[in-house]
């Protein structure tokens, strides 16, 4: 059972994978992509590649738990997703995820261009791991 990560951006999209089992999740692609249907085209071809069952998708919530206006788009791209793929959408909350990202980047060292290429790929394994975690029995 395959399941994607997804830390939806403006500009750029995060993608981790699950392992076969379902255990632990793996930073995958960074789509630098600011139109939406181009966005979830990738992401069905990667959905097709990997036969994933289901997908993740990070929700951003304003920290007192409402949906702002980076939550709204991020609604409209799962409708999207939806409508395309076929496939189960689960919607996770992301809050603190890029938080985790950056301050796991600080720690391993990593700058400037590198940084930017793969902070939303890390927020997205963070993402997916939460979920594994929370379905792991």
């Amino acid at each position: 059972m395959r399941i994607m990560g997804i830390d939806y951006g403006d500009s750029r999209i995060g993608v981790a994978m699950s392992d076969p089992m379902g255990w632990t999740a793996q930073g995958l692609e960074t789509i630098n992509e600011k139109n939406m249907d181009r966005a979830v085209t990738r992401i069905k071809e990667l959905a097709d590649a990997y036969n994933v069952d289901k997908i993740v998708v990070g929700l951003p919530k304003n920290m007192n738990g409402t949906i702002g206006e980076r939550g709204e788009i991020t609604l409209q791209f799962i409708d999207k997703m939806q409508q395309v793929l076929n496939k189960e959408v689960i919607m996770w909350d992301e809050r603190l995820t890029t938080v985790a990202a950056h301050k796991m980047l600080n720690e391993t060292n990593v700058r400037g261009k590198k940084r930017k290429q793969v902070v939303d790929t890390v927020a997205a394994s963070y993402i997916l791991q939460g979920y594994l975690d929370s379905i792991i029995k």
